[in-house]
This record gives C-alpha cells, structure tokens and sequence, in this order.
C-alpha cells in the first residue's frame, strides 16, 4: 500500500473537505521477537480475512465523526520489518477518530487476522 496515493485519493473524495480535520494511519510491521516471551522471530505467516476487515471498516465509519476507515492487510509469508497492516482513519476531531482508530486496530487484530510466528 502506498500511503501517500491513499490520502491523496481521500483527500479528492466529495465532503472530505466538509468532514475531516483529523486522518490517522497505523502502520503495524514484522517484529524481529515474540510478545509472548522476547523469543527471536525469522517469520510470520498471516492470514488476513480481507472480507471481515472491510466489514469491520464499514462499522468503523458508522461511528460519529467518521468519515473514512480504510484497512489493507499483507497475507503470506513475511520477515521482520515488512509491512502488515495499514488503517486509516479520517474523521472531524480527535475525540472521535482516536477511539474509532483503537477499535478498528484492536477489531482488525482479533477478528480478522490470524498469524503464526516462526521463530529461531
């Protein structure tokens, strides 16, 4: 996913202008340990539910305040430092995209992708 032409497209769709004062990314990469115990990881295999993420990113936009949720997700075999998951989330003020932006992470995470580690 190339960040930069996904805003720039957002930022081109009709009301965005009217709606957003705020667009927030995640960007979640390949970390070099595992969160369970600090053990090195060489890889990860991910499988992403591209259908549940762009379900829960609907829901995300429902929200008050939000105008966009944008989720792009890696699958397959991956090493640390590459790229995982992309959200975006633009709406009209932080007290309302913030909290969109930490349900749709926590949501994307635990309904919609699933990632085994493989470590050294």
């Amino acid at each position: 996913m190339n960040i930069a032409e996904v805003l720039a497209q957002l930022k081109q769709e009709p009301g965005f202008t009217e709606n957003v004062g705020m667009i927030l990314v995640h960007n979640g990469v390949v970390r070099g340990w595992s969160r369970q115990n600090r053990q090195d990881v060489v890889a990860v295999e991910v499988s992403p539910d591209h259908d549940k993420l762009a379900a829960i990113a609907k829901e995300i936009e429902a929200k008050p305040g939000i105008f966009r949720a944008i989720a792009h997700a890696e699958g397959g075999h991956r090493v640390p430092g590459d790229d995982l998951l992309w959200l975006v989330v633009a709406g009209d003020v932080r007290e309302n995209v913030k909290p969109a932006l930490a349900e749709f992470l926590d949501r994307a995470k635990s309904e919609a992708i699933t990632k085994q580690e493989i470590k050294a």
